[in-house]
């Protein structure tokens, strides 16, 4: 998770090799092309000028060599089998499927798993603007929030709509924790501070943005923390697979009753997860890696919220596992 980078090395990408992003979108802006984009999409191997030039239905065989070879270069390109699939042409037919650049639905709230952390109220969910939120119904507490392309709504119930918002948010979660951009693959900077005042759900918040296209993600401690090997093996110790558990009813995951401060300058905070009879306190540093694990007996109540040491001092409890 680090985010330490040489400012002195050159980028090993010029600024000449690049396509102008208005000439790329102007070549696939045509009917035609995106047609045979999709084509090749459908084909799911190379495919000869004639297979596409039928899938398309284009008889004039100039006009469609004049379309498809436009998308040579940065989209298909030909090989000795036919034309094939560039990244930025299977990109492009993505984005087509994910729905983003021609569908807006909206979902009427529903009622989802779990209950609210804050009042203990039922939860529901709502879809608009491209995001999926699980509120409470009563008091409003938001306890996820995350992109979810409108494709991802088609042939699904709200069962698996769900079930596929949860491994989506996960993955966000752990790409953007691991220092990548989910949207453009740039590096991630990433912080832990106080929150803002709009995010009266928590006290402390991971900040990342991306250093190349600016996209910012806001979330708990305990959500980045959602794929760690000693958290997964503790729930699977006591027979339950954390990847199939809705992170959003997790108390330790969507809220900071269960993260304490142990320094601020810099930062080191422990999460303690209970399950069972047992607790794991997971500690962290300021770039939100573990630096110890313990197991030990459940002790009953939350740690408080993220009250703790303003200095350097820890807890001195005994670690099971280095970074």
């Amino acid at each position: 998770m680090s985010n330490d980078t040489n400012a002195d090395e050159d980028s090993i990408l010029q600024c000449e090799e690049c396509l102008p992003p208005a000439d790329a979108f102007a070549i696939v802006g045509n009917e035609t092309r995106l047609e045979i984009l999709e084509a090749l999409w459908a084909a799911d191997r190379p495919a000869a000028f004639s297979d596409l030039r039928r899938s398309v239905g284009m008889r004039d065989s100039a006009q469609f060599n004049y379309h498809l070879d436009r998308l040579r270069g940065q989209f298909v390109r030909r090989t000795d089998d036919g034309y094939e699939f560039r990244q930025a042409g299977k990109a492009v037919v993505r984005a087509v499927l994910a729905g983003t650049y021609n569908q807006d639905p909206e979902l009427a709230p529903f009622p989802v798993e779990g209950s609210c952390v804050a009042c203990d109220g039922g939860l529901g969910a709502t879809y608009t603007d491209e995001r999926l939120k699980v509120r409470c119904a009563e008091c409003e507490r938001v306890h996820a929030n995350f992109a979810f392309p409108p494709g991802g709504l088609e042939d699904r119930t709200r069962e698996e709509v769900l079930a596929a918002f949860n491994q989506r948010a996960r993955h966000l979660a752990c790409l953007t924790a691991d220092g990548v951009c989910p949207d453009c693959n740039g590096r991630i900077q990433t912080a832990i501070e106080p929150a803002d005042e709009d995010i009266a759900d928590l006290d402390l918040v991971v900040r990342h943005e991306c250093q190349r296209c600016g996209n910012p993600t806001v979330s708990s401690v305990g959500l980045a923390l959602l794929d760690d090997a000693e958290i997964v093996s503790f729930y699977r110790d006591h027979g339950i697979d954390l990847n199939t558990v809705r992170f959003w009813t997790l108390e330790w995951c969507v809220s900071d009753h269960y993260t304490e401060v142990l320094s601020r300058d810099p930062w080191r905070l422990r999460v303690t997860i209970p399950l069972g009879d047992e607790e794991l306190r997971v500690t962290v540093d300021d770039a939100l890696a573990v630096q110890h694990t313990e197991r030990r007996a459940r002790s009953g109540d939350p740690v408080g919220g993220t009250a703790g040491a303003d200095d350097g001092s820890t807890d001195g409890s005994a670690s099971t596992q280095d970074a």
